[in-house]
């Protein structure tokens, strides 16, 4: 398993201004991660994130206003860093691992097309701006199909509040987007990813889950865990950017998704824990709310997706199966604590 910090050597030239990234919604643990990839692999990064970036780090950063734009010419006005920009990537999106108020569900829709709207906006706005945007979806756009269904780049898309968010998101996509940029939506699957820049622990609370023996399987067991390592993910980010064939909707997962049975068997054996205490559904819908403040359905259904044009034009993912995956991202974790 290659290390998810190791990054393949590329000719982009000594000037790292000449390929400079914009990644907005870059403050979490997805954008740290592709912002360090990026860096490493010698391209300028200029994050929009939220909240002020941790001391020390090694790229730009501006703070920006998700639904606004500035006046033009003012301090505020946070479009000047997509000017002359290489390219621009968007993961701005309130969380989903929440219970879903109104309030929330209002917020996570809101908060996907105001974001994409207004960098439509703002590089329209710049004299020069970026000539390919990359821009973050969701694989639950499927919906929660039978356990039997794969879906693909052309499978329907299903019903209900995230299939509603994901449309909505990927139309106001097409919609900002300049006619004169390349796009590429990525339909992302669970990252699976050291949550923090010290990498102190791999996939957050389920990983501290997890070590308690608290993760066993959960409902049926049956569900669909559809995975990508963030290594592959940041691979894909940055073949959208740079691959001129790349264009449209493309799923970004492993090619072996698991059931939910499989999946909580392979964490415990990642993390050394041989027990895990199973749940039932009625269990979660209980607990998910009260004590994760969380949606149960998260956890209660799933989907299995694969990408048929990743395949097609030949991606080879370095991390393909879920075992190894989960192993390196813990064998790294805890070095990480050693160094730490």
């Amino acid at each position: 398993m290659p290390d998810a910090h190791a990054v393949p050597s590329i000719s982009i030239g000594n000037d790292r201004a000449s390929r400079r990234v914009v990644i907005a919604g870059g403050s979490g643990f997805l954008g740290h991660s592709l912002a360090a990839y990026l860096h490493g692999l010698g391209y300028g990064v200029t994050v929009l994130p939220r909240r002020p970036l941790p001391p020390g780090t090694p790229w730009q950063h501006q703070r920006w206003d998700a639904r606004t734009l500035g006046t033009e010419g003012t301090p505020d006005d946070w479009s000047r860093v997509l000017d002359s920009a290489f390219g621009l990537i968007n993961l701005t999106g309130r969380t989903v691992d929440c219970i879903k108020t109104p309030d929330h569900c209002d917020q996570i829709l809101r908060s996907r097309i105001e974001s994409t709207l207004v960098l439509g906006e703002a590089m329209r706005r710049v004299p020069n701006p970026p000539g390919v945007w990359v821009q973050m979806s969701t694989a639950h756009i499927y919906g929660d199909p039978s356990r039997e269904t794969v879906c693909d780049e052309d499978s329907p898309t299903g019903y209900g509040l995230a299939p509603i968010v994901g449309r909505a998101w990927e139309e106001s996509f097409a919609s900002a987007k300049p006619a004169a940029c390349r796009g590429v939506v990525l339909r992302t699957s669970f990252v699976v990813g050291r949550r923090n820049p010290g990498g102190a622990w791999a996939l957050g609370r389920l990983g501290l889950l997890a070590r308690l023996g608290l993760v066993g399987t959960v409902g049926t067991g049956t569900q669909g865990m559809s995975w990508i390592h963030e290594l592959d993910m940041n691979r894909l980010f940055e073949r959208g950017l740079t691959d001129p064939s790349m264009s449209g909707v493309y799923v970004a997962s492993s090619p072996n998704p698991v059931d939910n049975r499989e999946f909580m068997r392979e964490l415990r054996r990642a993390v050394g824990m041989p027990i895990g205490l199973p749940a039932m559904s009625w269990m979660v819908r209980l607990a998910a709310p009260l004590f994760l403040k969380t949606d149960p359905e998260l956890a209660l259904y799933g989907r299995y997706v694969v990408s048929k044009r990743l395949k097609a034009e030949g991606f080879a993912f370095r991390c393909a199966e879920l075992g190894p995956a989960l192993s390196d991202l813990y064998r790294r974790s805890k070095s990480a604590q050693v160094h730490s």
